[in-house]
C-alpha cells in the first residue's frame, strides 16, 4: 500500500501552456484577413461556424447525454429570424445575433416538451420538431415556399468590408460560445451536467437539480447553433428552407463529435477541423463525399469509438483544454514493503465530475 494520498488535478503544464497558445492562435486570427485571400478567408469563416456547431451538439450529446438528430431546426431559425429582422428594417448585422437570442428564446417552451422524453424518444421528438417547424416557415410569404429568399440588405455593404466583418463575427462568436461553454463545464454545473448524463436518478438523489440543469444545456445548445445558422446565412446570402432545416446539419454535427471524440471539449474542435479538411478536399466530388462521409463515422465507431483525441487521452493522458478532474498517484510514493508506487494513475473515461 502507498502511504502517499492522490493527487487531484485539474490544470497541468501542458493545459496552461496550451491556454497561452490558444490565446496567441486567436490572436493571430483575428488579423489574418489582411494577409490571406478572399476565398481562404470564406473558408475560414466557414470553420469558424463548424466548430460553433460541433461544440454545441457535443455539449448536449457527449457532455449532457441529450442525443439529438433534430438540432437543424436551431440552425434555420437562425436564419430565418435573421430574416424577417432584416426585412423589418433592423441592421443586418445586429440581426444576426438577436435572431440567435430569439432562437434560445423559442427553445425554452421548445424544451418544456422534449426535455420530458429520453434517449431514442428525445431524439425523434427533436427531428418532428424540426420537421414542423420546416413546414411552418414555408408558409411564410416572405419566404416564398421552397423559392427562398435572400438577404439583401447585406448588399449595401461592398464585397470586401461584408466578408470581413462577417469572419470577424464568426471568429468573436466561436471565441465566445467556447468561453462560455468552457467555464460552465468546469464549474459546479458542469458537475452536474455529467451526473445526470451517467446516472439521471442517481444526480437527482444527491439534489442535482435535473430538469433546470438539463434546461440551461439545452438553451445554450439551441442559442450557439442558432448564431451558426445567422452567420451561416450571411456568407451564402440566399435562404431556402430546405436547405438550412435539412437533417445534413444535424448528421455533419454528430459526424464531427464522433471522429473528434465524443464527450471531450479538445474532440469537438479537433473533429470540425478533420470535418472542414475532407470538405475542402473532397466536397467537389458530389454524392461520394457524402458515402466517404458516411463511411468514415461507421469505421470510427466501431473501431475508435472514443474519437481521435478520446483515443489519444486514453493512450498518452493527453489533456490540454480539460474541464473535469484527473486522480494520480505520484511517481516515486514509497509503499509500505520499501517499493515504491505505480506509475501515474489518470482517469481515461469521459469527462469527469
Amino acid at each position: 500500500m502507498s502511504t502517499a494520498s492522490p493527487v487531484i488535478e485539474r490544470g497541468t503544464v501542458a493545459s496552461r501552456i496550451a491556454g497561452c497558445g490558444v490565446a496567441i492562435i486567436i490572436l493571430l486570427l483575428a488579423v489574418a484577413p489582411q494577409f490571406l485571400s478572399a476565398g481562404v478567408v470564406d473558408r475560414m469563416t466557414a470553420l469558424f461556424i463548424y466548430v460553433i456547431l460541433a461544440a454545441m451538439w457535443n455539449a448536449l450529446a457527449g457532455f449532457g447525454g441529450l442525443v439529438s438528430v433534430g438540432q437543424q431546426v436551431f440552425f434555420g431559425l437562425g436564419a430565418y429570424f435573421t430574416i424577417r429582422l432584416a426585412n423589418a428594417g433592423l441592421n443586418p448585422f445586429v440581426s444576426l445575433f438577436v435572431s440567435a437570442v430569439i432562437v434560445g428564446t423559442v427553445s425554452w417552451p421548445i424544451s418544456l416538451l422534449m426535455l420530458r422524453l429520453r434517449n431514442g424518444e428525445f431524439a425523434i421528438g427533436m427531428w418532428v420538431i424540426a420537421a414542423l417547424t420546416h413546414l411552418l416557415v414555408n408558409l411564410d410569404r416572405l419566404i416564398q415556399g421552397e423559392t427562398g429568399t435572400s438577404l439583401i440588405s447585406l448588399n449595401v455593404y461592398d464585397a470586401s468590408t461584408r466578408r470581413v466583418t462577417i469572419y470577424w463575427l464568426a471568429l468573436a462568436s466561436m471565441t465566445a460560445l467556447l468561453a462560455v461553454l468552457f467555464g460552465l463545464l468546469r464549474g459546479s454545473t458542469g458537475a452536474a451536467i455529467r451526473a445526470i448524463r451517467d446516472n439521471e436518478d442517481a444526480a437527482a438523489s444527491v439534489g442535482v437539480r435535473v430538469t433546470g440543469t438539463k434546461r440551461l444545456l439545452f438553451v445554450l445548445a439551441a442559442f450557439g447553433i442558432g448564431v451558426a445558422g445567422a452567420l451561416w446565412l450571411a456568407t451564402a446570402i440566399t435562404f431556402q428552407p430546405k436547405t438550412y432545416f435539412s437533417v445534413q446539419w444535424t448528421a455533419y454535427m454528430i459526424f464531427m463529435v464522433l471522429v473528434g471524440g465524443i464527450g471531450t471539449f479538445e474532440g469537438a474542435i479537433l473533429g470540425a477541423l478533420l470535418f472542414f479538411i475532407i470538405e475542402t478536399w473532397f466536397g467537389g466530388t458530389g454524392v461520394w463525399y457524402l458515402i466517404g462521409l458516411g463511411a468514415t463515422a461507421l469505421v470510427f465507431s466501431l473501431l475508435l469509438p472514443r474519437g481521435l483525441w478520446g483515443t489519444l487521452e486514453d493512450r498518452f493522458g493527453w489533456r490540454i483544454l480539460s474541464v473535469g478532474y484527473r486522480v494520480r498517484l505520484p511517481v516515486n510514493a514509497s509503499d509500505t514493503t520499501g517499493g515504491t508506487a505505480p506509475p501515474a494513475q489518470v482517469t481515461t473515461s469521459r469527462e469527469k465530475a
